[in-house]
């Protein structure tokens, strides 16, 4: 994993609001028109971002958004890859799109490449990015899933707290999960104590009979424990109401769900890397098959990735902004909710998600059924 540099790239995230941006519309492809962009539900404010981008260049930007990457592969596939002119998949979920021709090749005569922060740029090519030699998909944020708690309730800080403490017997009905991404928090769990060795969760991407055996340990101990589930959640605002209004003070969540709890409800709610390793993901920008606005599309990504808005983007959303030098328009407000989340040793302890397999995907359903219905 150190081989991504990351502690470079990291240095791009959190939130507060960054400097005004200054852009000219001759930066952009185009100058008229519109964009049809698809993209995950808490990405894009249209009085900011896209407000911004149509002032710059007179792009109209028509917004749908989604809430799951699931959702946003079957609309496309229903619409046969039609619809849109920009999606924004997870980097491991290549696969699914790649299958059904769903997504066009990166243009890399429009796209302006150099705006995005080498390292994660050329290595996501190994998470999904590329399928037979072409790349489909460019960084654009990145995050985490780790733990949101209580403060008054467990006292401990980034790193020292565990998925463990999700499941401890005096906390019934106060854990917070979301059932897909719960299998791999118990298995990074069950693995460092030894219960369930599964190197680090990765023997669920090895094999079908080997995924199968981490899944039903996983799920036998999530069973045994379930008087601890106060919540299921399945996007950004479940997982807010899980501790606004569920009673959870503890959960398995993603990163903006603690940290802005702790910027905007209570300074008790803390957000940090369990001891076991945080869960990392990256979004992806990408150009749908049957995008009817290329050039706007290409101007809309090339306005995304400039140093000011990608920081802007950090800053009203709580990600992390793939966009080289978006870290010089944080605020010392954003730096000290990096530096919280994330001290030292819990980045070379991330857990990355790997490229999804058909086995994994379709076990992985398999068991957030039985969990449901458990």
């Amino acid at each position: 994993m150190s081989r991504f540099s990351r502690r470079n790239f990291m240095k791009a995230g959190a939130f507060a609001l960054a400097a005004p941006v200054v852009l000219r519309a001759h930066d952009a492809l185009a100058t008229s028109g519109s964009v049809d962009v698809y993209a995950w539900g808490d990405y894009f404010d249209k009085n900011t971002v896209l407000a911004d981008f149509t002032n710059a260049t007179g792009i109209k930007v028509n917004l749908s958004t989604y809430g799951s990457n699931e959702e946003a592969e079957n609309k496309l596939r229903a619409a046969g890859g039609k619809g849109f002119d920009l999606l924004f998949p997870s980097v491991d979920t290549g696969p699914n799109y790649y299958k059904d021709n769903l997504l066009q090749p990166i243009d890399e005569a429009k796209f302006k490449v150099d705006q995005v922060i080498p390292s994660i740029y050329r290595n996501s090519l190994t998470l999904g990015a590329a399928h037979r030699g072409k790349r489909f998909l460019v960084p654009f944020d990145w995050g985490t899933e780790g733990v949101t708690w209580d403060s008054t309730k467990f006292n401990k800080k980034s790193g020292e707290i565990s998925y463990g403490d999700m499941w401890l017997a005096d906390h019934p009905k106060q854990t917070a999960i979301r059932q897909k991404s719960v299998f791999n928090g118990v298995a990074l769990y069950l693995d460092a104590n030894g219960t369930l060795p599964s190197n680090r969760g990765l023997d669920m991407y090895k094999s079908e009979a080997d995924a199968r055996r981490v899944f039903d340990g996983v799920l036998k101990f999530i069973v045994a424990h379930r008087g601890n589930i106060g919540a299921f959640w399945n996007n950004a605002t479940e997982a807010t109401a899980a501790f606004t209004d569920a009673g959870c003070t503890i959960g398995q969540t993603w990163d903006t769900t603690g940290i802005l709890l702790h910027q905007k409800t209570d300074k008790k709610w803390s957000y940090g890397m369990p001891k076991e390793g945080g869960l990392a993901w990256t979004d992806t920008l990408a150009i749908p098959a049957g995008a009817a606005n290329l050039e706007q599309a290409y101007a809309f990504a090339n306005f995304l990735y400039q140093p000011e808005v990608g920081a802007r983007f950090a800053n009203t959303t709580g990600y992390n902004s793939c966009a080289k030098g978006a870290d010089a328009f944080l605020s010392e407000e954003a730096r000290a909710a990096f530096q919280a989340a994330y001290p030292a040793g819990t980045i070379d302890n991330l857990f990355w998600w790997p490229m999804q397999t058909d086995f994994y995907a379709k076990l992985r359903g398999e068991y957030v059924e039985k969990l449901t219905n458990a």
